[in-house]
C-alpha cells in the first residue's frame, strides 16, 4: 500500500506528518509514501474536490489516505496529523518528537521549495509553447475533417505541439463541444489542447495560424450578388481588427471554403493593414487535386503522377485550369528516362475535344465534383499547403495559391489572384519565369477584371453602411 500525504505548503502540521512519513519509509521495507504539496491559495478548493470525489469528510491540513494498489477501488482515509500519529504508534510503535519551532521552520522551507518548483515548471512550459491554431466556422464538416490532419503530427512535425481553437456562433456551442470531446478522446500525438469559443471578442488570441472557413449560402434567386459580397465583407471587417489586436505579428491567415475565397483574403488584408500581406493566402489546392484525379483516370494512371496543374484567377469563382505546364511522371509509354523524367501532359492526351467540352467547361465534372465535396478534399488541401508553408513544397513542383498580385503575368496589382508559387524556407515565391501564351494571357485579363469588380463592389457596399 501507498500512503498519500497532502497539505498546504506552509502548514506546520503537514511538515510534521511528512517528516514522520519519511522516517517510516526509510526504515520500513513495505511503507511507501507519495506527497502532494498544494499552494496555500489553492488548498481549500483542492481539498473540497478530493473529498467530494471520494465521499470523505475532512476540513484541515494535512489529509492522509492509503491507496490499496493490490485491491483497487478508492483510497482509505486515515485523517489528519493526529490520526496519522495514532496510526504510526499503533502499528509500528513509532511517534514523532518534532518540536513546534522545527515544524514552523520546515513549513517555511516547504513553501519556498514549492514556489521554486512551480516557477521552474512554468519556465519549462514557456519554452515548449504549442502552436496556436484558430479555425472559424468550426462547426462544419470541413473543420471536422481538418482537425485529425493537423493533430496527427504530419503537417508541422511530430516535435511541434499544437493548440486548436474552434470559433463559431453561440448557436453551435453544443456541436463545438462534441468536436472537442471527440478530438480529446482520440489522443492525437501533436495535440496539446483543443477548445471552443463563441465570444468574438476573445477570438485569435496569440494566434500563429488562422484558418478562415466562413461561407455564405449562395442563392442568387433570393439575394443579389452585391448583398452576398456585403455579408462576406462585414465578416472580414470584424475579423481583421481582432487579428491585428490579438494574434501574433507573424500570424498566417488562410482563406478557404466554397464561396468568395479570394474576396475573404482580400478583405482581411484591406481591413487589417498591419497584417503582413505575404502571410495571407487563399487555398486553390482542391481544384488542383480534383483536376489531377480526373486527368489520371482519363490516362489510366495514378493521380500522384500528375504534376504542375495550375489554377489561375478566382478560386471559388471564375478560374482557369491551365494544363500547358502539366507533366506526367512514370507514364507507361515507349520512351523512358531517369526517375525525374516526365512527359508533357497535353502531348499524351490526344482528345482535345474532351478537354474543352468536359474538363474545362462551366458544367464540367470537375466543377460538379467540387460542389458535392463535404470536407475531406478541402481539408486535405489546407493541410497540404500548411505543410508546404512550414517545410517547403516538393522541388521544382508548381503549387497554385491565391496571393496578392504585384503585377506578375501582367495581372493588375492589388487583387488576390491564384497563380503558381513554390514554398521554401517558410515563405512562398511566385514563379515569375513561367512562360504563358497569348491565349492564357487573355484569359488572365478577363479573370482579373472580374476580381477587380468584385473588390470594388465589396468596398462600395461596406462604405455605404460604414462611411469613413
Amino acid at each position: 500500500a501507498v500512503a498519500v500525504f497532502t497539505g498546504k505548503a506552509n502548514c506546520p502540521y503537514y511538515a510534521k506528518a511528512e517528516h514522520l512519513a519519511d522516517y517510516l519509509q526509510a526504515n520500513l521495507p513495505d511503507f511507501r509514501v507519495h506527497k502532494i504539496t498544494q499552494h496555500p491559495n489553492k488548498w481549500e478548493e483542492w481539498l473540497h474536490n478530493i473529498c467530494e470525489t471520494n465521499g470523505w469528510e475532512h476540513r484541515q491540513s494535512p489529509i492522509i489516505w492509503r491507496e490499496l494498489l493490490d485491491r483497487g477501488g478508492k483510497g482509505q482515509l486515515l485523517g489528519g496529523l493526529n490520526e496519522f500519529l495514532e496510526y504510526a504508534q499503533q502499528y509500528y510503535g513509532i511517534t514523532s518528537m518534532m518540536l513546534r519551532e522545527e515544524m514552523l521552520s520546515v513549513a517555511e522551507e516547504n513553501l519556498q521549495t514549492h514556489l521554486e518548483i512551480v516557477k521552474e515548471d512554468e519556465e519549462i512550459k514557456s519554452l515548449i509553447k504549442p502552436m496556436q491554431i484558430w479555425i472559424t466556422s468550426a462547426s462544419g464538416p470541413f473543420c471536422y475533417q481538418l482537425i485529425p490532419l493537423l493533430a496527427n503530427g504530419e503537417v508541422f512535425g511530430m516535435t511541434t505541439e499544437i493548440s486548436i481553437h474552434l470559433l463559431d456562433a453561440d448557436q453551435f456551442k453544443e456541436v463545438l463541444c462534441g468536436i472537442v470531446m471527440e478530438a480529446e478522446d482520440m489522443a492525437f500525438p501533436a495535440l496539446r489542447s483543443i477548445s471552443q469559443h463563441t465570444k468574438i471578442d476573445e477570438a485569435f488570441i496569440e494566434a500563429d495560424i488562422i484558418i478562415v472557413l466562413d461561407d455564405v449560402s449562395l442563392n442568387l434567386e433570393v439575394q443579389s450578388l452585391g448583398n452576398y459580397i456585403r455579408e462576406v465583407s462585414e465578416i472580414c471587417q470584424v475579423y481583421a481588427p481582432l487579428i491585428e489586436k490579438n494574434a501574433k505579428s507573424e500570424v498566417k491567415v488562410i482563406s478557404s471554403g466554397k464561396t468568395f475565397v479570394n474576396l475573404k483574403a482580400m478583405m482581411i488584408m484591406t481591413y487589417g493593414p498591419s497584417i503582413k500581406p505575404e502571410n495571407i493566402i487563399a487555398i486553390a489546392t482542391s481544384w488542383e487535386s480534383a483536376a489531377k484525379a480526373i486527368l489520371a483516370r482519363k490516362l489510366n494512371m495514378s493521380t500522384a503522377e500528375v504534376k504542375d496543374v495550375i489554377v489561375w484567377g478566382n478560386i471559388s469563382g471564375s478560374n482557369y485550369i491551365d494544363l500547358s505546364h502539366a507533366k506526367l511522371h512514370g507514364y507507361d509509354s515507349a520512351i523512358w528516362g531517369p526517375a525525374n523524367f516526365h512527359h508533357p501532359l497535353l502531348k499524351m492526351i490526344y482528345d482535345r475535344e474532351w478537354i474543352h467540352s468536359e474538363f474545362l467547361s462551366a458544367e464540367s465534372s470537375l466543377s460538379s465534383r467540387l460542389g458535392r465535396c463535404t470536407g475531406m478534399l478541402p481539408a486535405h488541401a489546407v493541410a497540404t499547403v500548411l505543410q508546404y508553408w512550414y517545410h517547403g513544397s516538393p522541388p521544382e513542383e508548381i503549387i497554385s495559391v491565391g496571393v496578392l498580385s504585384e503585377g506578375q503575368f501582367c495581372v493588375p496589382e492589388g487583387i488576390i489572384f491564384s497563380m503558381p508559387v513554390r514554398f521554401q524556407n517558410g515563405s512562398w515565391k511566385v514563379i515569375k519565369e513561367l512562360e504563358i501564351d497569348e491565349t492564357t494571357q487573355e484569359v488572365l485579363g478577363r479573370l482579373a477584371h472580374e476580381l477587380i469588380q468584385e473588390k470594388r463592389v465589396a468596398l462600395k457596399e461596406i462604405e455605404e453602411i460604414h462611411p469613413y
